[in-house]
C-alpha cells in the first residue's frame, strides 16, 4: 500500500491539471475550486465519522466525480468538465505515462526563484497568458507532495498503484470511448492494443490477473488516510464518548489486512474502545503498547500523557489511590517539560475528581498542590486566559457558578459565571462546553423555581447540540426532562423520552449505566406513589448495585428509599438512612439543597412520631437556609414541614395565611407531590379552624364555610394524587371527605366515599 498516492488522488491531480490548462469555465470555477478544497483539507465535518461518508471524503469514487462534474460545462462546446477529465484520465494508457505524468504536474506550479533567476539570466521571457498555481496554496501543496511522494516509491509499490488506476478507471471505459470513437485503446493497457492480446492471454494473466473480475475495496486507500482516519476517530471517541461502529471496525481490519504499515495510533483506538466498553485488561495492554512505540520515537515528551491516561482509567476502574499517584506524576514531569496544555488538564482533573472523592485527595491537599477550592478555580482561570485554552476557561467559570451554587451563595455571580461561560462558548464555538452549560442552566432555573425556563434549557441543548456534544451530557438533559414530566404524572412520556435513545448508544458500559440507573429511578419514584413495596425494593436493591462516581445522582437515590420508607411508616428505619446519608456526605463535595432535603426529612418524621417540638427547630432551620440560598422550591418544602409541625400544636391559622400565601409559586414549580401535601395542609388547617368554631360554639354557617374549603381542597390534592398514581393519598383523601361528610350528617355521601376508598384499595391489590 501506498503511504500517500491512491488512484482517487491521480484522478484529483487529473483534474487540477484540467483547470490549470483553463477547460473550466468562469461559472463553474468557484465550484470547482471548492469541490478540490473539500477533498483536499483535513476532516473537519461531523458527517465523516461514518464509514460511508468518510469514503466519499477522501476515498473518492468515480460515482461521486461523476456527480459533481458532469453538471459544469467547460471551454470546449459539448464537453462537461467530467468528459475532459475521462480524458485526461485515460491518457495515462501505459505504466510509463504513469511515470511520466508525475514529472510533468510540475508545470502546474509557479517556478521557483532559482529558475526565475536561470531564466532572467538565460533571456527566457516569461510565459504569458498561463495559468500557475501558487507553491504554498492548498492545491499546489498537494501537487509537489504528490509528486515527492512517487519519487519515493519502490517499483512495485509503483506497479501496484498502477494496477489500482486501471482497475479504479475501469468502469468509466464505456463512457470515455463513447465521446472518443478516434482515439485507439485498450481497456487495460494500450501496449495490449498495440501486441493485439486480449484480457485472457497468459502474459496479461501473470502481469493484471483478473482484473476485471478481482474486487478489492480498500486498493484505494493511503497508508496517510488511514492515519487521518485513526486520528479522526480518537478525537471522536474523545470529544463524544463512544465506542467504535461495528461497521468501522470492519473497514478498519480490511484496510490493515490489505497490507498498510500499521500506525501506533490503532493501538491507542482499540484502547479507546476497549476501555468505554469496560475491558480494563485490554485498555491496559493498549495504553502500554501504544506508548512503548511512541516513547521510542518521541523520547519522553508523550510520557506525561501516556500517565494521564493511565490516571483516568484507573479512576474508571476503581483504583482511586493508583489514580491520584499518576495524575501527581503527570503533573510533575509537565511542569519539568513546560507543557502548559497537559499541566492545566491534569489540574483540572485533580480539582474536579476531588470534588467527586474528597476522601482520596487528602494527600494531594496536604501537599499544597491544589490549595483549596476557590484557589484552585483562580489558578486554573489564569492559566487558561495565559494560554487562551478557552474551552478549560469556560468550564472552570462554570466549575466556579456550580461551587456557588452548592454553597449557597450569591446566586447573581453564579448567573454572572454562567453568562461569561456563554459567551465563550458562542464566541469561540465551543460546542462541547455547551451541554454543561445548559444543563447548569437548567439546574439554576429549577432551584430558584422557573420550571419552565428549566424545561426551555434542557430542550435546546436536546434539539440544537445534542449531536455534537458527549452522549452523557444528552443522556443527563435527557433524565432531568424526564424528572419535571414524573413530577406531573406523565409516565407514558417519560417511557418513550427514554425509550428513544438509540440502543448503538449503549454499547459503552458507562453509558449503559447510566441509562439503567436513571430508568431505573423513575420507574421506582412510580412505584413508590403506587405503594408498591416488591417492585420498589427490587428496584432498589439493583439500582444499589451500580456504583455511580457522581455523588449527586447517588443521592437520589437514598432521598427516594427516605421517602418510601416514611411512607410506610418506617420511621426507625428512615431515620437510620437519613444519618447514613448525612455522614456520607464529605464537606468538599456538600450540597446546601441537601441539607435543606435532610431537614426537611427529619422534620416530616418527627411530626409523624409526635414530635413537635423538636420537629419545629429543623424546619425553622430548613426554611431560613433556603430563603437566604434563594432555593424556592425547597423553601415551599420547608414551609410545607412547617406547617405540618405546626398542626401538632393546633396553630391551624397561621398554617392556613402561610401556605394559602405560597400556593400559587408551588402550582408554578409544577410538582403534583408537593401541591397534593400542601392541599392536604389546607384541608387540616381548615378543619381544625371548623373544629375550633364548633368547640366555641361559634355561629353554623362559619363552620360550614370552612368544611367546604375543606371539600374543595380534598378535590384539589385528589387530582394532584391521581395524576402520579398515588395510591395511598387517593385513599386518605377519600378518607379525609368521607369523615367530613360524616361530620355532616350526610351519611349516604359518607358511604359513598368509602366504597369508593375500599374500592381504591381493591384496585391496589388487583393491579399486583
Amino acid at each position: 500500500m501506498s503511504r500517500f498516492l491512491t488512484p482517487s488522488k491521480i484522478a484529483l491531480l487529473c483534474l487540477i491539471s484540467v483547470y490549470t490548462e483553463g477547460y473550466v469555465s468562469n461559472s463553474s470555477a468557484v465550484q470547482i475550486l471548492s469541490f478540490l478544497a473539500s477533498c483536499l483539507l483535513p476532516l473537519d465535518s461531523v458527517d465523516a465519522q461514518s464509514p460511508r461518508k468518510w469514503q466519499k471524503k477522501h476515498s473518492l469514487s468515480l460515482h461521486d466525480l461523476e456527480e459533481v462534474l458532469s453538471s459544469h460545462s467547460s471551454s470546449i462546446p459539448g464537453r462537461s468538465v467530467w468528459d475532459l477529465l475521462l480524458k485526461k484520465m485515460w491518457a495515462i494508457d501505459t505504466y510509463d505515462e504513469l511515470e511520466a505524468f508525475f514529472p510533468q504536474i510540475s508545470s502546474m506550479l509557479v517556478k521557483t526563484r532559482e529558475e526565475q533567476i536561470y531564466d532572467r539570466d538565460h533571456g527566457i521571457l516569461p510565459e504569458l497568458g498561463v495559468m500557475r498555481l501558487s507553491r504554498c496554496s492548498p492545491l499546489g501543496a498537494f501537487v509537489r507532495r504528490a509528486q515527492l511522494e512517487f519519487t519515493r516509491l519502490q517499483f512495485y509499490d509503483s506497479v501496484k498503484l498502477w494496477k489500482s488506476f486501471v482497475k479504479y478507471r475501469l468502469p468509466t471505459f464505456r463512457a470515455w470511448a463513447k465521446k472518443n470513437p478516434l482515439d485507439n485503446q485498450d481497456p487495460i493497457d494500450f501496449n495490449l492494443y498495440l501486441h493485439r492480446m486480449d484480457s485472457s492471454s497468459r502474459l496479461v494473466q501473470v502481469v493484471y490477473g483478473n482484473i476485471e473480475e478481482e474486487s478489492d475495496g480498500e486498493l484505494d486507500v493511503s497508508t496517510k488516510d488511514v492515519e487521518r482516519l485513526l486520528e479522526f476517530q480518537v478525537l471522536e471517541l474523545q470529544r463524544l464518548g463512544g465506542r467504535v461502529p461495528d461497521e468501522m471496525k470492519a473497514r478498519l481490519a480490511r484496510i490493515i489486512a490489505s497490507g498498510v504499515v500499521v500506525p501506533n495510533l490503532v493501538h491507542y483506538l482499540r484502547f479507546l474502545d476497549s476501555w468505554r466498553a469496560g475491558d480494563y485488561p485490554s485498555s491496559f495492554d493498549n495504553l502500554h503498547r501504544y506508548f512503548d512505540y511512541t516513547m521510542h520515537s518521541r523520547d519522553r515528551s508523550a510520557y506525561q500523557y501516556a500517565l494521564l491516561n493511565l490516571a483516568v482509567l484507573q479512576a474508571d476502574f476503581g483504583c482511586y489511590g493508583e489514580a491520584v499517584s499518576a495524575m501527581q506524576e503527570a503533573v510533575s514531569i509537565a511542569r519539568e517539560s513546560h507543557d502548559m496544555n497537559c499541566l492545566n488538564f491534569c489540574m483540572s482533573w485533580l480539582y474536579h475528581f476531588g470534588k467527586a472523592f474528597p476522601e482520596q485527595m487528602k494527600d494531594v491537599q496536604n501537599t499544597g498542590m491544589l490549595g483549596n477550592e476557590k484557589e484552585g478555580l483562580m489558578f486554573l482561570k489564569a492559566k487558561a486566559k495565559e494560554m487562551e485554552m478557552w474551552s478549560l476557561l469556560s468550564t472552570t467559570l462554570l466549575s466556579e457558578a456550580k461551587l456557588e451554587l452548592q454553597n449557597g451563595e450569591s446566586l447573581a455571580a453564579s448567573m454572572e459565571n454562567i453568562a461569561r461561560a456563554s459567551y465563550l462558548n458562542v464566541t469561540k464555538n465551543l460546542v462541547n462546553s455547551m451541554g454543561p452549560q445548559l444543563l447548569l442552566q437548567a439546574s439554576v432555573y429549577a432551584r430558584i423555581g422557573v420550571s419552565h425556563l428549566s424545561w426551555l434549557s434542557s430542550e435546546i441543548f436536546r434539539e440544537c447540540y445534542a449531536g455534537r456534544a458527549p452522549f452523557e451530557d444528552f443522556l443527563k438533559s435527557t433524565f432531568r426532562n424526564s424528572q419535571v414530566l414524573a413530577q406531573q404524572g406523565r409516565y407514558r412520556e417519560v417511557e418513550d423520552r427514554m425509550k428513544e435513545i438509540s440502543p448503538e448508544n449503549f454499547r459503552s458500559l458507562k453509558a449503559n449505566q447510566y441509562w439503567t440507573f436513571f430508568s431505573g429511578i423513575l420507574q421506582m419514584r412510580r412505584q413508590v406513589y403506587r405503594d408498591d413495596t416488591v417492585a420498589a425494593e427490587q428496584l432498589f436493591s439493583q439500582l444499589q448495585a451500580i456504583q455511580l462516581p457522581d455523588i449527586d445522582i447517588s443521592l437520589l437515590l437514598s432521598f427516594l428509599l427516605i421517602e418510601f420508607k416514611i411512607r410506610q411508616g418506617a420511621y426507625s428505619r428512615a431515620w437510620e438512612l437519613l444519618e447514613q446519608t448525612a455522614q456520607s456526605i464529605h464537606h468538599d463535595n456538600f450540597d446546601i439543597y441537601s441539607q435543606i432535603k435532610l431537614l426537611c426529612f427529619k422534620g416530616r418524621i418527627l411530626e409523624k412520631t409526635g414530635q413537635p417540638q423538636r420537629g419545629f427547630s429543623l424546619a425553622m432551620r430548613a426554611a431560613s437556609i433556603a430563603h437566604r440560598s434563594r432555593l424556592l422550591p425547597a423553601l415551599w418544602e420547608s414551609l410545607c414541614v412547617l406547617a405540618g409541625v405546626l398542626l401538632g400544636f393546633r396553630e391551624f391559622e397561621a398554617v392556613k395565611e402561610m401556605i394559602e400565601s405560597i400556593m400559587p409559586q408551588i402550582l408554578e414549580s409544577e410538582d403534583c407531590d408537593l401541591a397534593a401535601r400542601a392541599y392536604s395542609l389546607l384541608v387540616d388547617a381548615n378543619m381544625g379552624v371548623a373544629g375550633v368554631l364548633w368547640s366555641q360554639s361559634q355561629s353554623l354557617p362559619a363552620r360550614k364555610v370552612c368544611m367546604n374549603r375543606a371539600l374543595g381542597y380534598i378535590d384539589c390534592a385528589y387530582e394532584q394524587l391521581e395524576e402520579i398514581e398515588d395510591i395511598n393519598g387517593q385513599c386518605e383523601m377519600m378518607a379525609k371527605k368521607a369523615t367530613i361528610m360524616h361530620l355532616s350528617g350526610d351519611l349516604v355521601l359518607a358511604n359513598d366515599y368509602a366504597s369508593k376508598y375500599l374500592d381504591l384499595k381493591q384496585q391496589t391489590g388487583i393491579e399486583r
